[in-house]
């Protein structure tokens, strides 16, 4: 259960790295994916930068937090991030997203965090 809980923490970890980098340099497919379509040209760029910038630090954060504080803490900071994509899902359904998008990334997202949080509250 050890290599499965880093392994899961360090995936969502890495995964968060590549979102952020997708927001960042592939914004306008980035924000199709995520459910709620913007143009980065217009308004939205600069909203679709900082999801870049978030979700990039969270996964950065992620990792410092499993190399330098341990699980205890990696398991805690899986805990509050889990927040953030069950944000996500209210957001795509409060703007008129697919509730396909909703749930099935979004919300499934949070699930799987939270499972990642538990199997690391284990080790």
């Amino acid at each position: 259960m050890t290599i499965t809980a880093y392994t899961l923490a360090v995936v969502l970890d890495l995964f968060c790295l590549f979102l952020g980098y997708r927001f960042l340099f592939q914004p306008g497919p980035a924000a199709a994916g995520y459910g709620v379509p913007a143009d980065p040209a217009g308004d939205a760029g600069a909203y679709l930068t900082i999801k870049g910038l978030r979700d990039g630090t969270l996964g950065l954060v992620g990792l410092a937090v499993l190399v330098f504080a341990g699980v205890d803490a990696e398991a805690w900071f899986m805990l509050c991030v889990a927040l953030v994509p069950l944000g996500d899902t209210l957001i795509v359904l409060r703007n008129g997203g697919k509730k396909a998008v909703a749930y099935g990334i979004h919300f499934a997202t949070a699930v799987v965090v939270l499972i990642s949080a538990v199997l690391l509250f284990l080790v």
